[in-house]
């Protein structure tokens, strides 16, 4: 995710989370700590293929279709926030999305990473618990305004070569993420979103 991201990450976002959406000003600190030698976040986007008219490259329109970041330090990571357009759910761009988060706690050094959930999402409890996630206690009223409890799950990082083979399946899916130099596989039954 770069600056020119925010503005149509955040259209998504106000869609998908109309009661506890992040504000421009969380994206931009959010940014902020993911460059440089010192970052300690990390944010993808998945655009829509693009005809490649404008430029000539084939590149995504810029039409954002999920996102995703991850917070790390000492040794732990945070899933902040996954989402996808509701278009796309099903297409299994929610695990693609997971699947980058991932390889980053990996590359983060990370030993373990924890997530909030609503405890009314239960697609998006569905992708977790297919990564490995397991539920470890409640956040009472996390999401606010509307003060709906947060469920918080953990995946130990020294076991997700067997859980993330499982979970993912190869896909015909068109939607890829930026900002990534290697194919992912997707998992093809459901998309999920999670506000952390």
């Amino acid at each position: 995710m770069r600056w020119w991201d925010i503005a149509p990450v955040l259209h998504l976002e106000r869609e998908l989370f109309p009661e506890d959406a992040w504000s421009e000003g969380m994206f931009w600190s959010e940014l902020a700590h993911a460059r440089g030698p010192e970052a300690t976040r990390r944010y993808v986007v998945a655009e829509e293929p693009g005809d490649g008219a404008v430029d000539g490259t084939g590149a995504g329109d810029g039409r954002i279709a999920g996102y995703a970041g991850l917070a790390a330090a000492g040794g732990l990571g945070d899933v902040q926030t996954i989402a996808v357009a509701r278009e796309h759910w099903g297409t299994g761009l929610g695990a693609r999305l997971l699947t980058e988060l991932l390889q980053y706690a990996t590359a983060f050094e990370c030993e373990e990473v924890l997530l909030e959930v609503r405890v009314d999402n239960t697609r998006a409890q569905k992708l977790y618990e297919r990564f490995g996630f397991a539920p470890i206690g409640f956040r009472r009223g996390y999401y606010q305004p509307g003060n709906v409890d947060a469920l918080v799950m953990r995946l130990n990082m020294h076991d997700t070569t067997d859980t993330t083979d499982t979970a993912r399946t190869t896909s015909d899916t068109t939607i890829g993420t930026t900002d990534t130099t290697t194919d992912t596989t997707t998992e093809t039954t459901e998309s999920a979103e999670s506000h952390g």
